[in-house]
This record gives C-alpha cells, structure tokens and sequence, in this order.
C-alpha cells in the first residue's frame, strides 16, 4: 500500500520493524519535506515488495561501486522532476539510499547515502566513504555521503 509521507506529523508507517523506526521515519520526512519544497512533490512510498524494479534498478547502480546490502528494504519510491529521475530504498538498519539521475547526457548523477540517528556506519561503507553530518527538525543528527555515478542506467 502507498503511504504520502507527512512531513508534519512523522509517522513510522512501513517502518515498524526497524529498530531505529522513529529517526529512519524522520529521515524520510526529512526527504519529503525537500521535494516539496524544491518540487512540489508529494513523497509517496511503498513497500519494497511491491516495486522490485525501482529496487532492482538502485541494486544496479550500486554495484558500479561494488556494494551489495544485506540488510532488509522496506520502502521504495521513484519519480521525475525537472528532467532528473530520483529514487530511494530505505532499509530496517536506517540506512536510506537515493539515486538522483540526470536524464539528459552530461547532467548530475550521484548515489547519496543516509544513516538515520542512532544507527552505526554500516561494514561497507568503512574506508570507502567519509560522512558529513547534518542537523534536522526532524531526523535530528543526519549523516550522508555519496558517490557520482560513472555509467548509463
């Protein structure tokens, strides 16, 4: 089922099984409010399961670098603004993945990485990337990084 996230009352919706639920759902608002903002997108989630090939097509990508998860995906979106395709998976550990893909030749590609509050720097990502913190309303202390992305998609 689709859940529009609220960016005003944060709800853990389709999160529930992860066990920094409240800060993963937060970060997710934190997103949600950014697209309204920037694009006057409504942010609309739903649950891995039912769109494999958004997941499918983020799996891909990663794998240019190659990272390969284990962790659970429990929410997925994917959607176009201003010519650039986004998507995002976000994980039961608190990791949140989006994609941001310029869909005309030369334009901005990248991979960004989220780790929700209270949730440790994931195996993977050691010696490989360095994070940035941000402070937010509403997923208090985000930590991010990313990487550009070299190929076609």
């Amino acid at each position: 089922m689709a859940y529009k996230v609220d960016f005003k009352n944060v709800s853990t919706i389709g999160l529930e099984s992860s066990p920094v639920a409240a800060t993963l759902a937060g970060l997710r608002a934190n997103e949600a409010r950014y697209y309204w903002n920037k694009f006057k997108h409504e942010f609309t989630t739903v649950p891995a399961a039912a769109d494999p090939t958004t997941l499918k097509w983020i799996e891909t990508i990663l794998a240019e670098r190659d990272l390969h998860f284990p962790y659970q995906p429990l929410e997925v979106t994917s959607f176009e603004a201003e010519g650039t395709k986004f998507a995002y998976v976000f994980y039961e550990n608190g990791l949140a993945i989006n994609v941001m893909y310029g869909l005309a030749a030369g334009s901005k590609r990248a991979v960004g990485f989220k780790l929700s509050d209270g949730m440790e720097i994931p195996a993977e990502f050691e010696g490989k990337f360095k994070f940035a913190r941000q402070k937010s309303k509403l997923a208090g202390t985000i930590r991010g990084s990313f990487f550009v992305i070299k190929g076609d998609y």
